[in-house]
């Protein structure tokens, strides 16, 4: 038996998944056939193959703009191009001038290309559903008439009892009722350290279990649950066009309006006003059709927005979207996660001070204690003693206390690493000082370890999520740039959130924030500075992306639904590349509203000189594609820089 080739496979796919970018292509493909057979002089070839492409890349324009026209009453340039490009064929073949065909095929191919473009942004909605929809479970443990039973988490009631075991994922929101354990909440609360949850505590569908079982009470339904609240509000910012895409789809069909109530005027009345016989009526209206249609006009745009988007591509930043290159051009308001955006998003040692003894063995005794366990404050001391190439006895019998830290031996006497009250406890004196410096350093956000060994305390060390290098220079290169006002949205806690902000000098602060509260924020921001842009890397981003004008992710650092909903992504973590991004923006929007007053202007022209009666068809669609083409090689300007 012949099993298909993974080549035969992909192109049914691709045509199922992208049918818009296939049609697009072989339009392109028909069209240079077309055009060479022509040069070849093969009339009878040519037009057969002209006729292909106009029917593969025509015919959903077409059906839409005669839904649109039928159904809602309203022209759009859907039908404006297939009644421009069906003019230049009936003149092309009328005059017996056949690369009018082509001309008209060209039209319906940029058409096409845009399509295409505008299919690939709508299918990043639903992926990024899916994303999220990944992080939930299908079934949930619940003990009901004594048993313990798995259910699907559509069957649950309010007041169930569900298990969750160690390393599962929270099946829905629920309360704490019995056990203790440590969750990672990063992928809906941004928080770097895991959070201990104990009975009474409030724990989020989509959040990691640590090394304890919980018993949870279901408070509320499971629809109801923080991670179905993200994805409705990504749904809901996804589908809600911005003003400036509903003022460019009433201006396509005002423009459709105007051009068709100025062609079916200028093909009836010349005749009866001016004295035009009905052959140069006919022949003017068609001119008429061909330098208005909106080939020109489109070219400047699309051209200059693809370069721009290649240009950021080589320096490490991926626009999904054409428009949102002229979107990031007009923000003045930018809004950034913490955990994993501003900070690494990881725990790194970043002070320690010891007492009598040398740092080195009280790093010597915290790794060799921290070392049996898995915690992410005990890794980072780990990789810190590993760094500083520091090597330790293994502690023996090692008991963690939940919550408070971890006791063992060393060379037969006792050591202790954790909290200050569960180390302090186990010494004979505490040093003022070493308290005092604690103090100082919880006061900065920092996390604090103790360490003590043979009743005596060696020092303390700090634990905390680091500053990313080039973030405090990339902001102040961006408030150089003109950028009104930089925010930082955390769901971390108020002190940490702030010494972060003294660091990197950010405007404002928002501290302890759900998913849910940063799209409020950014709502606010908008309401204010109108463009707001949101850099953010993590599951519980998501919703704050959709809203925003400009969603940034973080690409290496980023979630895949952060990715998924975001608008730009920084393929290489680097904060800086924003600086770049908002100034091909910029710059992108100043070549776009420079073609388009060139288009219609060149267009205002051809008419005049229509009108007038000073214009041969050829001389029309050189002007036409003329003025085409310089739009397009001045939007290429884009790809220097």
């Amino acid at each position: 038996m012949v099993s298909a080739s993974p080549s035969s496979l992909r192109f049914p796919n691709l045509l199922k998944e992208h049918p818009d970018a296939v049609a697009a292509f072989a339009c392109a493909v028909l069209v240079f056939l077309g055009w060479q057979t022509l040069n070849l002089g093969w009339i009878g070839a040519a037009l057969f193959i002209l006729t292909a492409a106009y029917t593969i890349c025509g015919f959903e324009s077409a059906r839409e703009g005669l839904t649109t026209l039928f159904e809602e009453k309203e022209l759009d340039v859907d039908l404006l191009m297939i009644v421009a490009a069906l003019g230049a064929a009936s003149l092309g073949l009328w005059r017996r001038e056949y690369y009018m065909i082509v001309d008209g095929a060209v039209l319906i191919m940029i058409f096409a290309i845009s399509g295409a473009l505008e299919g690939y942004a709508m299918q990043r909605t639903e992926r990024s559903i899916q994303g999220l929809m990944s992080l939930t479970t299908d079934t949930a443990r619940v003990m009901r008439n004594g048993q313990e039973i798995t259910i699907p988490i559509s069957e649950l009631k309010i007041g169930d009892r569900v298990l969750v075991k160690p390393g599962e994922l929270v099946p829905t929101d629920g309360l704490v009722i019995e056990g203790f354990s440590t969750l990672n909440q990063a992928s809906i609360t941004g928080e770097s350290i895991p959070v201990e949850k104990t009975i009474g505590d409030e724990v989020f569908a989509g959040t990691i279990n640590g090394y304890g079982a919980l018993w949870l009470k279901i408070h509320q339904p499971p629809e109801s649950s923080l991670i179905q609240r993200v994805i409705r509000l990504v749904q809901q910012a996804q589908t809600e066009a911005p003003p400036s895409q509903q003022f460019i789809e009433r201006f396509e069909r005002g423009y459709a309006k105007v051009i068709v109530l100025a062609g079916i005027l200028l093909s009836t009345l010349p005749p009866f006003l001016l004295g035009w016989n009905w052959e140069n009526t006919i022949y003017r209206a068609l001119i008429f059709l061909v330098v208005a249609s909106p080939c020109a006009l489109m070219a400047s745009i699309m051209p200059t927005l693809l370069s721009g988007i290649a240009n950021g591509a080589r320096h490490g930043i991926l626009f999904k979207n054409g428009a949102q290159l002229e979107q990031i051009g007009q923000v003045r308001a930018i809004a950034f996660d913490k955990t994993g955006t501003l900070t690494t998003g990881k725990l790194q040692v970043v002070d320690v001070r010891a007492t009598q003894q040398s740092t080195d063995q009280l790093l010597q005794v915290a790794a060799a204690l921290e070392s049996l366990s898995e915690h992410p404050i005990g890794e980072a001391i780990v990789q810190a003693a590993r760094q500083q190439h520091l090597t330790w006895v293994e502690a023996d019998n090692g008991q963690a206390q939940v919550g408070q830290g971890i006791t063992g031996k060393i060379d037969r006497q006792i050591a202790v690493v954790g909290k200050a009250a569960f180390v302090q406890a186990q010494a004979e004196h505490v040093s003022n000082t070493l308290t005092e410096q604690s103090q100082q350093w919880e006061t900065e956000g920092k996390t604090v370890v103790w360490v003590a060994y043979a009743g005596e305390v060696l020092g303390i060390i700090a634990v905390a999520d680091t500053v990313r290098p080039a973030a405090a220079q990339a902001l102040a290169r961006l408030k150089h740039l003109g950028i009104e006002r930089i925010v930082m949205l955390t769901g971390d806690n108020s002190r940490t959130a702030h010494s972060i902000a003294q660091q990197i000098r950010v405007d404002q602060v928002y501290a302890e924030l759900l998913p849910e509260n940063k799209v409020d924020v950014i709502r606010q921001l908008q309401k204010q500075y109108q463009t707001v842009a949101m850099v953010g890397d993590g599951i519980n981003d998501a919703p704050a992306l959709a809203q925003a004008s400009v969603g940034i992710a973080m690409g290496t650092a980023g979630s895949d639904v952060a990715l998924e909903t975001a608008d730009i992504v920084l393929m290489a973590d680097r904060l800086e590349r924003l600086e770049h991004a908002i100034r091909l923006g910029r710059r992108a929007q100043g070549v776009v509203k420079q073609n388009i007053v060139f288009a219609l202007s060149f267009v205002v022209i051809l008419l005049i000189l229509n009108f007038a009666g000073n214009m041969t068809l050829p001389l029309g669609v050189l002007g036409h594609e003329g003025s085409t083409v310089i739009v397009t090689l001045s939007g290429l300007r884009l790809l220097k820089g």
